[in-house]
């Protein structure tokens, strides 16, 4: 049995009463809302969520909004599979449930979130892959829609978002490789306009200069964030000359492909060059040698995220009075083989 009128007609009451007290109405005498549970529990009654949801203007739906592609789903990790888990745990406590919006590579993100919203299939987004100038961000703030970004941009002007700690990455990472005497370093960042890919490079800019490193634009190799990016990256490596002796990974995979293009052209890492991966990522860790990354909590991420979009939500802001702030998500150096000589004084 699926609906209210039903129910009510089985129980020879109104419809009023039975919406009451399954709603739990003090007005509602205590042995009808006992009679109204036990029938709805043993008929199978489900309540019609969108007409609830019609009329009370919200769907109890929460969007997070990732690229989909040929090559995300070749490449994929397990990078929101982990995020999704601490969203969720946060969602289920006000009884919200999460939806992944796949927006497909050759459409405009712009113009897909501007659909999202006019079927109102959503009550708030969660953005991912954020651009350097996010139409998506200055859409939003103006619609007035509850929203969050994972990641930094320039567009919007004050709103919230929760960014990787890309500066701290670039700086250990070119730390550690100048400590082991490394000074050609190059850097493997995105070839598209995701903002991380700027931040990264500004900060391996800077990190260089403060050890007196003259920064060298032709030692930034951009690439696919993939397995296949870090093949490429590894063949235009071997084809610099003098070859850098040490590279910087931005995306996990890319060290899969960077190895076995390494391994064709007759360089060992480890020994012939050294490697500094970005996330520490399952796929990776039977590389040998053992490749040096950094670690991070997804799930740890993924509540704090839901934490702080709901403190952007006027229902839910009460139940987290740290409210809504920016946050950059530090990340744990773990050190590997990967990088662990030293180059001759």
């Amino acid at each position: 049995m699926r609906g209210i009128r039903q129910l009510a007609k089985h129980l020879d009451i109104s419809i009023g009463t039975v919406s009451r007290a399954l709603n739990g109405k003090p007005d509602v005498n205590e042995e009808t809302r006992k009679r109204v549970l036990a029938a709805a529990e043993e008929l199978g009654y489900v309540a019609n969520q969108s007409g609830r949801s019609l009329r009370q203007g919200t769907t109890n739906v929460i969007g997070l909004m990732i690229e989909s592609s040929k090559e995300t789903v070749e490449n994929s990790d397990n990078f929101f599979l982990g995020l999704t888990g601490g969203l969720q745990s946060v969602l289920a406590r006000h009884k919200l449930d999460l939806v992944m919006l796949p927006c497909p590579s050759d459409e405009d993100p712009h113009e897909y979130v501007k659909r999202m919203v006019a079927r109102r299939v959503v009550d708030a987004m969660i953005l991912s892959a954020t651009q350097r100038i996010d139409k998506r961000i200055d859409f939003l703030a103006k619609a007035k829609i509850p929203f969050i970004a994972l990641g930094r941009s320039s567009s919007g002007g004050n709103y919230t978002w929760i960014d990787l700690d890309f500066e701290g990455v670039a700086a250990c990472a070119v730390d550690r490789l100048v400590a082991k005497g490394h000074r050609r370093i190059a850097i493997a960042a995105p070839s598209n306009d995701v903002n991380l890919g700027y931040v990264f490079v500004e900060a391996y800019r800077r990190s260089l200069e403060r050890h007196g490193i003259e920064y060298d634009p032709a030692l930034v190799i951009r690439v696919k964030s993939s397995e296949q990016g870090g093949y490429q990256a590894g063949h235009e490596l071997v084809r610099l000359e003098p070859r850098p002796t040490a590279i910087i990974l931005i995306y996990e995979l890319m060290a899969i492909g960077l190895y076995r293009r390494m391994v064709e052209a007759g360089v060992v890492p480890g020994r012939d060059l050294a490697v500094i991966g970005f996330r520490e990522e399952p796929r990776a860790r039977f590389l040998q040698p053992t490749l040096t990354c950094f670690r991070m909590s997804l799930r740890d991420l993924g509540v704090e995220l839901a934490e702080t979009l709901l403190a952007t939500m006027p229902a839910y802001a009460e139940f987290y009075p740290k409210g809504a702030r920016s946050t950059i998500w530090p990340l744990e150096l773990v050190a590997g083989e990967s990088d662990a000589f030293s180059l001759d004084a």
